[in-house]
């Protein structure tokens, strides 16, 4: 199979040069392996027949069977179009073709029998079907039982190039290569009972039945999702074997201390025990390597900084990074105001350290008289050096690339200790899958005292109400965010713009300064403009979605979400977390308008009835599927799914985690004879990704 990998795909029967590029460009297929692994996306029943006079414009594509009474084209140039007229005896419908239209009068024939499979439509009160698939009856093309439908873009589509055309290449590439080569062991093949490789290609792309397909499905998802947690679990014990960490064997003045004077509040349960779990690995002799999830408010910070202190009670130096300035500003003020008491020297360091300031940091951290030292990417520069940094505390830890977060593990000779957080929730089902090479930990719990946000939607009808209320806040001394989902106006997609948006707020609220952030704007106006805001100076903030992450403005209570029918669910819950970090009540208002989709409805109907991240991040995996996080991810894992989701997956995930340990518990280095063909096929696949060994 790996050999298939370095064939170009237009060596294949029918394809050729000139399609080649642009399947290349258009769908990424480039060779043989990537053609059969180009899956359909969904499966149409091509077995009945349907009447034309039963056709309504809300049913999904299926199939005609009849004869065209004539052609016609109709309009001039790059508008004619062909109209066909098709009937069946029972009523006619119009076929109708805007491209190839020479092509089509000369393929088909009046008076002839033809099966037709497309959408059915209305225009003007006529029945049509525009571009359908059209096959002679009697042929062997026109065949019934399931037949896959194909991702696309419009571009192949235009060419010609359909999904009866991408089958038609599977095909002539299955009978050209016998037999296809395993890419599974004898011993995971017979104990997951899977189909063979070439029966499950066959299959998938050809499926007899449903059974059948079912099956093929399995074998294939199965694998695609063994190699993923073969590579992490494999990293992962590498890892283990290795006894480079710095070992922290005591818990000192600094931490009993800050625990004794300085807690500003009770710990949670949830607290403790992931303090625990940082404890046993930062003293295990071996490097942590561990993801800390925690809800927006849930405390994240405060475990950080106690398990710094561990580090600074051993004689290391800790350092804390974050994404933005303004993110690592207020970290930087918030552990500054709880260490500085017990005599810890803390510093920032960002993009806008004045030359001066930065030298006297360099020398502290070089000297070691800087114990604690906060920044953003300006901590990873070549002449940031540190005596003795033990300790590394990535914030928000998508926001970095995974090479920029190795660049601090060369701070130190020996490897620190790493703990990532996020306060994004990821489903069980994802974290297995992005970060099977970390521990995790889960903070749970939110702290006593800290008050749910009251989520309610409103219509655009309403808005007179929302601005009362808004009005009630601002005499109450409270401040507001507004968010909108774009900068400028764009008539097509409809949605309010922050442009706008920012004008109409100021002739709403004359008596209270307004200011405004978007992602275009230079980072020193856009924080300048933050500060205004954190300062509360500026009593509204009109912004898109650059204050998803880090803004704590405890006075702020109210979050106005415009066109949030148009925001994801976890992206929502996000711009949520702003509000309710004081102790006053919060509010987060979903504005849409009153006619939406069903689904939509469901979907921001799930905000107004928990404040549960995690609930919330299962709810848009299952609604929505993993999108963008499925890319080359936070662990700097390269893996692209074609054929398995994580949202609907979850049972074969865990089967397939399953398995890599069984293997890996038996045959650590895949050394053995039996699982030569695992190591070469996860050598193949993972060719491009980072040593996750060293990185995490």
């Amino acid at each position: 199979m790996n050999s298939l990998r370095r064939i170009d795909i237009k060596y294949l029967k029918g394809v050729g040069p000139k399609r080649a590029d642009l399947i290349g460009r258009e769908l990424g297929i480039k060779t043989y392996y990537d053609l059969l692994h180009h899956f359909p996306s969904h499966y149409v029943d091509r077995s009945k027949i349907y009447r034309i006079v039963d056709l309504r414009g809300e049913m999904p594509a299926l199939q005609i069977k009849g004869k065209f009474l004539t052609f016609n084209v109709v309009g001039e140039g790059a508008k004619s179009r062909l109209i066909g007229l098709f009937t069946d005896g029972t009523a006619t419908i119009e076929i109708v073709w805007f491209r190839r239209i020479s092509q089509i009068k000369q393929a088909y024939k009046t008076g002839n029998e033809y099966i037709l499979f497309g959408k059915p439509g209305e225009f003007n009160g006529t029945r049509q079907m525009v571009h359908p698939e059209i096959d002679p009856v009697g042929s062997t093309t026109a065949t019934g039982g399931l037949r896959g439908v194909y991702p696309l873009t419009e571009k192949l589509r235009n060419a010609g190039i359909g999904s009866r055309t991408i089958f038609t290449w599977v095909m002539n590439l299955l009978s050209t290569i016998r037999p296809v080569a395993e890419t599974l062991s004898t011993d995971v093949i017979e104990a997951m009972k899977l189909m063979p490789l070439r029966e499950a290609l066959i299959a998938v792309h050809n499926p007899q039945d449903a059974a059948t397909l079912q099956k093929a499905r399995f074998r294939l998802k199965f694998e695609e999702l063994f190699y993923i947690q073969l590579n992490l679990r494999r990293h992962s014990l590498m890892r283990a074997a290795r006894a480079d960490g710095i070992k922290f064997s005591r818990v000192g003045d600094f931490f009993n201390m800050f625990y004794e004077r300085q807690l500003p509040f009770d710990l949670t349960g949830a607290q403790k025990r992931v303090i625990k779990e940082i404890r046993h690995d930062m003293g295990s002799g071996r490097q942590m390597n561990r993801l800390l999830q925690g809800d927006v408010g849930s405390g994240k910070t405060l475990v950080a900084l106690m398990t710094m202190l561990i580090a600074i009670d051993n004689g290391y130096q800790a350092c804390l990074m974050a994404p933005t300035e303004i993110l690592a500003t207020q970290h930087y003020q918030t552990l500054r105001q709880l260490v500085a008491p017990i005599g810890i020297n803390v510093r920032l360091l960002t993009g806008s350290t004045r030359a001066k300031e930065r030298r006297e940091i360099h020398e502290g951290l070089l000297s070691g008289d800087i114990q604690l030292i906060v920044g953003t990417h300006a901590l990873i520069e070549d002449t940031v050096k540190f005596r003795n940094l033990g300790f590394v505390v990535i914030d928000e830890q998508h926001r970095f690339g995974v090479m920029q977060r190795s660049r601090l593990w060369t701070k130190n000779n020996i490897l620190p200790h790493v703990l990532v957080m996020t306060a994004t929730p990821i489903p069980r089902t994802l974290a297995m899958t992005l970060y099977g090479d970390l521990d995790v930990s889960v903070i749970d719990e939110l702290p006593p005292g800290r008050k749910p946000v009251d989520t309610m939607i409103c219509y655009d009808t309403r808005r007179e109400m929302v601005n009362i209320s808004i009005g009630r806040q601002l005499a109450m001394g409270r401040q507001i965010y507004i968010v909108y989902p774009l900068i400028s106006e764009n008539e097509k997609l409809d949605l309010k713009s922050l442009e706008d948006g920012y004008e109409t707020i100021c002739e709403t609220f004359p008596s209270y300064e307004v200011t405004y952030v978007h992602g275009k704007m230079k980072p020193a106006e856009k924080d300048r403009r933050m500060t205004d805001f954190v300062s509360g100076k500026a009593r509204i903030l009109v912004a898109t979605t650059v204050i998803e992450v880090g803004v704590n403005v405890p006075n702020a209570t109210t979050m106005v979400i415009e066109n949030a029918e148009r925001f994801g669910l976890s992206q929502l819950h996000q711009l949520r977390g702003r509000v309710g970090r004081g102790g006053d009540k919060s509010y987060c208002v979903l504005m849409t308008k009153p006619q939406i989709a069903k689904t939509t409805r469901e979907r921001l109907e799930i905000m107004t009835s928990t404040n549960d991240g995690f609930i919330v991040a299962e709810a848009d995996l299952k609604m929505r599927g993993p999108g963008d996080i499925e890319g080359t991810l936070q662990s700097g894992i390269a893996f692209d799914l074609k054929i398995a989701n994580l949202a609907t997956d979850q049972q074969i995930v865990q089967l397939a985690r399953d398995k890599a340990e069984e293997v890996l518990e038996d045959d650590p280095a895949l050394n053995k004879p039996v699982h030569s063909v695992l190591l070469s096929n996860l050598q193949e696949n993972f060719e491009k990704a980072v040593d996750l060994s060293r990185i995490s």
